[in-house]
Parts: C-alpha cells; structure tokens; sequence
C-alpha cells in the first residue's frame, strides 16, 4: 500500500475526523471572536496561527504524558522540570563562545547537537529520577517528581550558576536573567542573515514574502506560520510513534503493568526495566517539546517552568482522556483554545461590546454594586484580574470532569491489544470461535496466543 493510499485511509478514519473536527470548531470559534473585534484578515489569521500554535505545544506534551501515565500508569508531575533541562541544555551547547558584555556563554554547537544533547540530558535525568523512585507507590513518586522539578527550577534560578566553568569551558544558566535562545532556524529559509533582516531575504523568502504580502500578511506573520507547520509535523510524528509503541508488544506489556503490576511481574516481565525505559523515552519526548516551545522564545528563564505549566498539561491529558493518543491530542486543543485562549477573547469582547468603566480595586468593592443592582463594577474587576480568575475556571472544569466524566473525553474507549484489528475477519466469519482443529491460523498476530512477548 502506498503512502498516498495511508494518508487517506487515515483521514477516513474516526480518530481523524475527530481531531480534524474539533481544530475546525475551534477556528470557526476564533473565526467569530475576531470578527466582532473587528480585526481584518491579517489579525485573524494571526489569531487562528496562535490557536494552532498552543494546540500544537500542549498536544505533544500531552502525548509525551500520555505514554507515561496513561500507558504505563507513571504519575509524573514534573513534567516543566524536565522541560527545563533540556532546554537549557540546549540553550547552554549552542550559546556562542564569545559572548558579547553581560551575556551568557556556551559551547557554541549547532543547534542539531544542542537538541539531540537536550532530549539525552532530559532522558538520563529521567532515569536519575525513577531508578530510586521506583521502589515508591505511586502518589510517593509523583512527590518526588515533583521535588526534582523544583529543585531544577531553583538551580537555573540561582546566581551561584549564572556563570560557570566545567573542564576549561566556561558557560552558565544566566540565573534569574535568563540565557538567549538560539537563533530561530526558520528565519534561515527566509533571510540570508537571521541575526540582521537588512542584510536581505533568500531567493525562496523574497518569493513567499511576495505571495503572502498580496493577502496582507507582513513578513514575521508568515514565520510564525512556517514554524507552527513545523509543529503541527512533529505533532504527527509523536502521534504515529507513540501509536506504533502502544500496539507493540512493548505497549501491551505497559497496559499491563498499568492494569496490574503483581500479573505482569508473575508472567515474567521484567515491570521495574519497563517502566525506567518508558519514563526515559517520555522525559525525552517531553524535553523535545519544551525545545519547540520554549526554545522558540528569544529568552529562556526561569519563570516559564513553574508546576503550573504540569498543571496545565495534566489538565489537557484529563479532559482528552489518559490511555488514548487521540484524546491527548483533543486534549491539548481544548485546552489551548477553550481554557488557555478563550478567556482572554471573551474578555476582549466584553470591553468592547460595553462600557464597564474603571475596575475597582479590591473584590468587596466590586461587590458592593450589587446593592444597587448594578453588576459593571464586578464585570470590570472579573476582565481586569482574569489571569488569576483563569485557574479558577480551569479548577471548575477539573471538578466538574471528576464527577461526570472521570475517564475524559476518549479514556472510555478500549484499545485492541493486537496491532491489526481482527474484528473485521470475525464480523466475515459471523464468529470468533475457529473451527475445530484448527490450532492456529494463518492471520493470527504474534503475541495474541499467550506467548511471551519479551
């Protein structure tokens, strides 16, 4: 079968038409919500370039999380701290040698070597993690996950390594100033010299810059949109690999240790082994991620790797359902669009439609109008203080996900344990019992007769 004739067997699919439909509601959404801002098409498109972007991001994180937890039942919430790591590995390999005055400086490697060298550090700082942790119960684990993300977090923040030397080499975290992110490499399509536009545009940006300029989309528009098509790449990419992993063999032995520990270990598999591999690979994947989002910020600190951000990423995981590829990646693009971005829409459309005047200070203040039946002065604290009230909704929908749909949106779903699924042989046959004598048939899938799948 062709890859042409895979690609549409995909999208035919219901997993597909489910993902494909949720990111079309979402536009459609946001498609209205600019609309009434009035922003021209520029601002839209930027709009819907941002929706994408967040859904992207936290769909791969999402991902990453799902093969951990959701899989093999690993509850790790230090999910921002082994983003940071490899972050800032990357960040520290790839920061030049010669920094200018008040900079921080590096290894001065290309950027290929600074993520290859951030997924390694993120995965052994992994297996750092579970190797003792494992021996502890689940909720203890996810403490002590937890307690390196902190402990990470702090050390990137300290001044005792803003600057440093290791084997003649110096280089440094640039503490709670934060270090520079390498150079975009997307610019280098467009631009002969990303670190200065005037020099000139390449052959092949000066022809997408023409093209988009005629629709009214500037040049930096169009970048952002170039890499956010990269993102959507690698969201693909995750999604195929984590998929291949959860039909393996490999995977099945994870569902089972995730079901139960006690039957797989007395089947001869060897639980502790599994679950280290799985909580490697997934650090990786998850210090990947971070690079892509991150590490396309022009400064990388601290304060971007807060237990929030695992919050937030364990609340998309949540509402796409644990145990589903799928439902991770659903997962992420409501949360970035409904939660992370539709807040902040609404509010924008609230001012705009009404005339609330000055927020007032404190909330008993904005309570007070009431008495008067008048609801303006609680309207304009609520807009005014909505990043704060934003956790509040995002608690709300948490609670409210615990009590009608504990199991998410697609975590209901029961998953094949064969790679290839046989209902469609059975459904022909009108039965799933073989006929007499018949020890083994030509279809079967290695794995689905009990052998040992090691």
């Amino acid at each position: 079968m062709s890859y042409t004739d895979r690609l549409r067997d995909w999208l035919l699919t219901d997993d597909a038409a489910l993902m494909l439909g949720v990111m079309i509601g979402l536009y459609a959404l946001f498609t209205v919500f600019g609309t009434v801002l009035g922003l021209n098409f520029a601002g839209i498109v930027s709009t819907l370039q941002q929706i994408t972007f967040f859904a992207a991001v936290y769909a791969l994180l999402a991902l990453a999380l799902n093969l951990q937890w959701g899989y093999a039942g690993l509850l790790n919430i230090g999910v921002a701290g082994f983003m940071a790591v490899a972050v800032y590995t990357m960040a520290m390999l790839t920061a030049p040698v010669n920094a200018p005055a008040g900079g921080v400086p590096g290894l001065g490697l290309p950027i290929w070597v600074g993520i290859l060298g951030g997924m390694l550090v993120a995965a052994v700082a992994g297996g750092v993690v579970a190797l003792p942790a494992l021996r502890l119960k689940a909720d203890y684990f996810a403490i002590v996950t937890l307690a390196f993300a902190e402990i990470i977090r702090i050390t990137y923040n300290s001044q005792l390594f803003q600057t440093f030397s290791v084997a003649g080499f110096e280089m440094g975290t640039g503490a709670s100033r934060g270090i520079p992110a390498p150079t975009n490499p997307v610019l280098s399509l467009y631009y002969t010299d990303p670190s200065n536009y005037s020099a000139g545009t390449t052959a092949f940006g000066s022809m997408v810059f023409g093209a988009f300029g005629a629709i009214g989309l500037d040049e930096a528009l169009v970048v952002d949109i170039t890499y956010t098509l990269i993102l959507i790449g690698f969201l693909v990419l995750y999604y195929v690999l984590l998929s291949r992993i959860a039909n393996s063999p490999f995977g099945r032995v994870l569902k089972a240790i995730r079901n139960d520990e006690l039957v797989a270990r007395s089947l001869g598999k060897n639980t502790r082994w599994f679950k280290i591999k799985t909580f490697m690979l997934g650090c990786a994947l998850m210090g990947f991620a971070g690079i892509l989002w991150q590490g396309s910020q022009s400064l990388i600190t601290p304060t971007q790797f807060t237990p929030m951000l695992t919050f937030y990423i364990f609340i998309a995981l949540i509402i796409g359902g644990a145990g589903s590829n799928t439902g991770s990646v659903i997962g992420g693009a409501l949360f970035a669009g409904l939660l992370f971005q539709g807040p902040v829409f609404v509010s924008r459309i609230v001012e705009t439609v009404f005339s609330l005047g000055t927020a007032p200070n404190t909330f008993p203040d904005a309570v007070a109008g009431l008495a008067a039946l008048r609801v303006e002065p609680l309207l304009a604290y609520t807009l005014s203080n909505l990043a704060s009230l934003r956790f509040v909704i995002v608690g709300l929908v948490l609670i409210y996900l615990m009590l009608k749909q504990p199991t998410g949106i697609l975590g209901h779903r029961k998953e094949i344990a064969a790679s290839i699924d046989i209902t469609e042989r059975v459904s022909r046959e009108g039965s799933a019992t073989p006929p007499q004598g018949e020890v083994n048939s030509p279809d079967s899938q290695p794995g689905d007769s009990g052998e040992d799948d090691r």
